[in-house]
């Protein structure tokens, strides 16, 4: 559902070694596991939002930095960017198919570590929890 905001498809690429700062796969990771990349392509698994929705559903994020993230998550081909021609425009946020299935490991990621973060007292008190 892209609305011909240029996007760039994240592909594998056999040459790209991630551990080295020219692979494009960095600039990806970097974007999704940003200080809210993370929190837009999970809460964006839900349904697709407006900016003012995802705002207000992400609590602690400036407007600035939803807009930043949303506009890196789009180049990356994670997210679909609709805008309604109204006034003032309306602009709603969604998952690219590839950004749902980064979504799904996000949100697996997520459920794994609430279910296990009363654990952590126990490892820094000595037992292993996790």
């Amino acid at each position: 559902m892209n609305t011909g905001t240029a996007s760039r498809e994240v592909a594998p690429s056999p040459s790209c070694d991630p551990f080295h700062t020219e692979c494009p796969a960095r600039d990806v990771l970097d974007h999704v596991t940003s200080r809210w990349g993370v929190w837009v392509l999970i809460r964006l698994q839900e349904e697709p939002l407006r900016f003012s929705e995802l705002r207000d559903r992400i609590e602690g994020v400036s407007e600035k930095m939803l807009s930043q993230t949303l506009r890196n998550l789009t180049q990356d081909g994670l997210v679909w960017r609709k805008v309604e021609p109204t006034t003032p425009p309306q602009v709603t946020y969604g998952l690219t198919p590839l950004g749902s299935g980064l979504g799904h490991q996000l949100a697996a990621m997520l459920g794994w570590i609430e279910a296990h973060a009363d654990h952590r007292d126990a490892v820094t008190s000595g037992s292993t929890g996790l």
